[in-house]
């Protein structure tokens, strides 16, 4: 491995620039943001994410994700730095410390870049403040094989660090793009979607909508739902059995998505035996 410069002070200029990019004020104001972890910094250097700098501390590079970091470390083009431990734990935040921290230039998408394939499946994420709530969603909709995540109304910042991680590093191969939410609708209206609702109060179940056509998931705010624009969309709900009423929003959107993609699988079937 070749010889990084060594930063071991965190009173250094990069790393207290790094560390402001915690709060969104500063990741507006420098256009940045960070990406804790070795997996979720990989899976952004495979998305070919614009990384301006890579922070490692190969003390804590224990993981295997951290090691094939570390052996593809010489042939990285952006500027890397070695840090010492308590520099690291300085642009660290929560207790999974894996040697490796990005910043990163996030990508910036409009609704009419996203590439829609036929017959789609999109989430519209609406006003969700917890980052890792959303971060969690998207995570969710990457697994299911969502065709993109549009972010209405936007509270939180999909690229903020605690998003990204409750992520894995999903939020850099998933499309994403975010406007206001009578955008979307209209957006929606004209690409032809069927938009379905979750809503607490639903009479009809989540399983007994078609969702083998072009359709769009829509999620609101645990505490106050959906705003009116969507009084037009198909509510459904998710039966609750026990004491609670409904399940955290992340939850609820891993339930519709999945069941959506199994109606798609057996539609594809079907077509596939006729």
């Amino acid at each position: 491995m070749a010889d990084f410069p060594a930063i071991t002070s965190p009173r250094n200029e990069k790393i207290k620039a790094a560390v402001k990019l915690r709060r969104r004020k500063h990741r507006g104001r420098q256009g940045r943001t960070l990406i804790d972890g070795a997996r979720e910094l990989s899976r952004a250097i495979a998305a070919n994410i614009q990384i301006t700098e890579i922070y490692f501390c190969p003390a804590l590079c224990q993981t295997s994700e951290s090691c094939r970091l570390l052996e593809q470390i010489d042939e990285f083009t952006m500027d890397v730095y070695e840090v010492s431990e308590n520099v690291f734990e300085h642009l660290a935040f929560g207790e999974r410390a894996e040697g490796f921290i990005g910043v990163a230039i996030p990508p910036k998408n409009d609704l009419d870049d996203l590439e829609i394939p036929q017959n789609p499946l999109v989430v519209i994420v609406e006003g969700i403040e917890k980052p890792g709530n959303l971060g969690a969603i998207v995570r969710s909709a990457d697994g299911a094989g969502v065709s993109a995540v549009i972010l209405a109304d936007q509270k939180t910042d999909v690229f903020n660090p605690n998003a990204i991680r409750a992520s894995l590093g999903t939020v850099f191969s998933m499309s994403i793009c975010s406007a206001e939410s009578k955008e979307v609708c209209n957006w929606l209206k004209v690409k032809g979607f069927q938009v379905i609702a979750a809503a607490v109060d639903a009479k009809d179940s989540y399983v007994e909508v078609d969702y083998t056509v072009p359709t769009a998931i829509i999620l609101g705010t645990e505490s106050t739902g959906l705003s009116g624009i969507w009084k037009t969309a198909h509510p459904v709900s998710i039966p609750m059995y026990g004491v609670a009423d409904s399940l955290n929003v992340s939850a609820s959107a891993a339930v519709l998505f999945y069941e959506a993609q199994r109606q798609k699988a057996l539609g594809s079937q079907a077509h596939l035996v006729s």
